[in-house]
């Protein structure tokens, strides 16, 4: 039977126009793989130039503690009452950071042998000249309020400096007091006129201050004041004491008042 070619029957394709529409596909789906690829890579890339937009800067490095904002200067009211430039940095510092936690606080200035008594808001309640230990220093002996009196040595005789929380209470003797340190056994309390030839009466009304260091390390201060001043502040409560070094620079023992000074533009003791 004689039979047809098949580039003669109907619909027929040549091969080199079936190869031509075989290679047109494969560039098709090329393109389309193509396409897809890419836009695959372009949705992954995508988050990353999201995250960090080209308008936005480069994060800053910040220091610790720069966020931290420094205390708004507050001064101490001290009304007319003269003071030291260091008694006035402290108490500066104590009502600008509220170290007092609201309660009444003292500052015993030992260089001038004076204390100021202030209300919480830092109102200057009142003041007054004291006696206070015999020996220069700013640190107790170790143990030293476990002795008897008797065996506490001339040159041991100090009165610390430092941040003391202080409260209401009594001594061995029964005397009501306000305690500064009670493991060195140091007070703030009336004065003691048991010994007439120490001449203590004498010496609180002396303008000098050089005679008014003969203590053990307590803090002696005129009866009237103790009552009137001291006792009720410390009536049942705690108050916080400063003692302001003598021998030690004011930074060492209250750094945080010398700084606030400083970056205050006022002059900081040294």
């Amino acid at each position: 039977m004689f039979e047809t070619p098949a580039s003669q029957l109907p619909n027929a394709v040549s091969p080199s126009t079936e190869t031509d529409a075989t290679s047109r596909s494969d560039i098709f789906d090329g393109i389309k793989q193509g396409i897809l690829l890419g836009a695959a890579l372009l949705v992954l890339a995508l988050p990353l130039f999201h995250a960090r937009p080209h308008s936005s800067p480069a994060p800053q490095a910040v220091s610790p503690g720069t966020l931290q904002l420094a205390p708004t200067l507050h001064f101490a009211d001290f009304g007319e009452e003269p003071a030291s430039d260091e008694a006035r940095q402290v108490a500066n510092w104590v009502v600008s950071s509220g170290d007092n936690r609201r309660l009444f606080f003292v500052i015993l200035d030992k260089l001038n042998t004076k204390v100021f008594v202030f209300e919480p808001s830092g109102k200057l309640r009142s003041a007054t000249p004291v006696l206070i230990g015999a020996a220069v220093g700013d640190d107790s002996v170790i143990g030293i309020g476990g002795r008897p009196i008797a065996q506490v040595q001339p040159h041991e005789r100090t009165t610390p400096a430092g941040r003391f929380m202080g409260e209401p209470g009594r001594n061995t003797l029964g005397e009501d007091v306000v305690w500064v340190d009670y493991d060195a056994a140091v007070s703030m309390h009336r004065v003691r006129t048991l010994e007439p030839k120490e001449r203590r009466l004498e010496r609180l009304a002396s303008p000098r201050t050089d005679d008014n260091r003969i203590s053990y390390g307590c803090i002696n201060m005129p009866v009237a004041f103790f009552e009137d001043v001291l006792k009720p502040a410390f009536n049942a409560s705690y108050g916080v004491i400063y003692v302001l070094p003598e021998v030690k620079p004011l930074a060492e023992v209250f750094p945080a008042a010398h700084a606030l000074a400083g970056k205050q533009g006022l002059r900081p003791a040294a």
